[in-house]
């Protein structure tokens, strides 16, 4: 049986929620693994580790907020870099700095991102394939998971989803989406790492 563990994040900056983390709250089911990580470098990637370690999932899907975006999208690839604009949770902003210092440049998904937003578009969700996942703490953690699985046969990545309706105060002039579609969404990302993964 499939075991998959799905993180979100706690909100950040000045915002009051994190869709990500919302989403983690929303979802349950007997093969499912839930946590919300903190915004902050090394600590949420050391935390992500231990949880790898404790429940040995077939699969590791990490969520995180993307202010901005108007689809779900999977990300294809992490890079070796933290770059922040903005300071961590807790007063961390490193600058231009390597992810993991003798690592590779990049690490790819072993999720099976196509898929993933085929489904979730039949679904008439909007979905598409993203290119990068940013410098802040969702790359960090994308690019520790991947280079901490790269030897094993765990499916693992990373999916950006858009602000949630309840953000619109805060965020007046960027795209939001119902929370309700995103935990479909994800829900339909998760089965179709349920059928690959069993």
């Amino acid at each position: 049986m499939s075991k998959i563990l799905l993180t979100g994040f706690e909100p950040f900056a000045t915002s009051s929620l994190n869709p990500s983390g919302e989403i983690v709250k929303a979802l349950k089911g007997d093969d499912l693994v839930t946590a919300i990580l903190p915004v902050v470098f090394g600590q949420a990637s050391a935390l992500l580790r231990e949880l790898i370690d404790l429940h040995k999932p077939t699969a590791v899907l990490c969520l995180g907020q993307a202010e901005g975006r108007s689809e779900m999208t999977p990300e294809r690839i992490a890079i070796n870099l933290d770059n922040a604009r903005i300071a961590d949770n807790a007063g961390n902003q490193p600058l231009e700095q390597r992810v993991i210092a003798d690592g590779p440049d990049g690490h790819f998904s072993t999720l099976p991102i196509e898929k993933m937003v085929a489904s979730m578009k039949a679904a008439g969700i909007p979905a598409s394939i993203s290119l990068s996942a940013g410098t802040f703490v969702c790359n960090h953690i994308f690019y520790v998971l991947q280079d901490y699985l790269k030897d094993s046969s765990i499916k693992s990545g990373f999916m950006h989803v858009p602000l949630m309706d309840e953000q619109r105060r805060e965020y007046p002039t960027l795209p939001t989406m119902p929370i309700r579609q995103m935990v479909a969404g994800v829900e339909i990302a998760l089965n179709v790492l349920r059928v690959e993964t069993t």
